[in-house]
């Protein structure tokens, strides 16, 4: 009998992440397990007790989920298989005939605090915010007492016997966040024609160009670069680590050259997976340099070095 996968994500039950794991292929056979944290997940699939993790990495408002970034650039090597796309809002959830006048503490995960802020400084306006490890987390602190309300999906209040008191609350419209399905390494999906490639690289010194040389090996290659951020290294002041996305896959000649350029320039690099882009199949229109004329330029210098290019 096969053995069932077990897939994790960041918890408890009735989060964005729980909601978006469950939009995938991978996820509708397999035992759904709720973390208590990005580190947990992420560690529950380095010692093999989870078949992979869903967690998020980056909002459309706030940007990156630095404890997520922070993880995939330490620790044993994890890889992205997947990524989703979600479109986020809230609801202000309350235990039931809590009323506005009522809500004197507020919670919710720090992401969803930079997404209703406007908000909560119109209608909430002396209310103490309080940041929990999840917004679910959040609605069930509110379910034990703990607080008066918590910014989470909508679709949480049932799971925790609370009441959606105002709904499709976000101040910025049409808001996203991006989750990945992380695993240990393996091989990686074949090219999709639409398809991202992640990395993180270190730099060798930090000098005057440092950064640039990194961009160049993507520029000169025509690779697009959809993110990039710093994060520090821990290790002082002033020491990063750079995390990338970049347009394509490993297997397209320009990434990969790309990749190796990278390789011979920095004194570490973590290849992160090339995957399939969230809701793209096919490529965007470029303007750069395609895979065809790398070909065509590999096989001109070949017959130089050979003798059998004329001048």
């Amino acid at each position: 009998m096969p053995v069932r996968a077990r897939y994790t994500y960041l918890g408890p039950e009735g989060t964005f992440s729980e909601v978006a794991l469950r939009t995938l292929p991978e996820a509708a056979d397999a035992e759904l397990i709720p973390s208590s944290s990005v580190t947990a997940a992420l560690d529950a699939v380095r010692c093999g007790a989870a078949t992979g993790a869903l967690v998020p990495i980056e909002n459309s408002v706030e940007g990156a989920v630095t404890t997520t970034l922070d993880e995939l650039a330490t620790g044993q090597p994890l890889m992205i298989h997947r990524e989703v796309v979600l479109p986020i809002s809230f609801a202000l959830l309350v235990r039931p005939g809590t009323q506005m006048d009522d809500v004197k503490t507020v919670t919710g995960h720090p992401v969803a605090q930079a997404q209703v802020r406007r908000w909560l400084a119109t209608h909430l306006p002396h209310a103490e915010w309080e940041s929990a490890a999840s917004n679910a987390e959040g609605a069930r602190l509110v379910r034990d007492g703990r607080f008066d309300c918590a910014f989470a999906g909508a679709f949480a209040a049932r799971t925790y016997g609370l009441e959606a008191l105002v709904t499709d609350i976000n101040d910025v419209a049409g808001a996203t966040t991006r989750f990945v399905l992380l695993g240990r390494p393996g091989r990686i999906s074949a090219p999709s024609r639409a398809d991202k490639t992640s990395a993180v690289v270190w730099l060798a010194h930090n000098h005057p160009g440092a950064l640039l040389e990194l961009l160049q090996e993507w520029a000169v290659r025509g690779v697009n670069l959809l993110r990039i951020e710093s994060r520090p290294t821990g290790e002082g002041l002033g020491q990063y680590c750079f995390s990338f996305d970049a347009e394509g896959h490993a297997g397209d000649r320009r990434v990969a050259e790309a990749l190796m350029g990278l390789f011979r320039l920095c004194p570490k690099v973590r290849f992160l997976g090339s995957y399939p882009r969230a809701g793209e199949s096919v490529p965007r229109q470029r303007t750069a340099p395609a895979d065809p004329e790398f070909t065509r330029a590999a096989d001109w210098l070949a017959r130089c070095l050979d003798g059998r290019e004329a001048a």
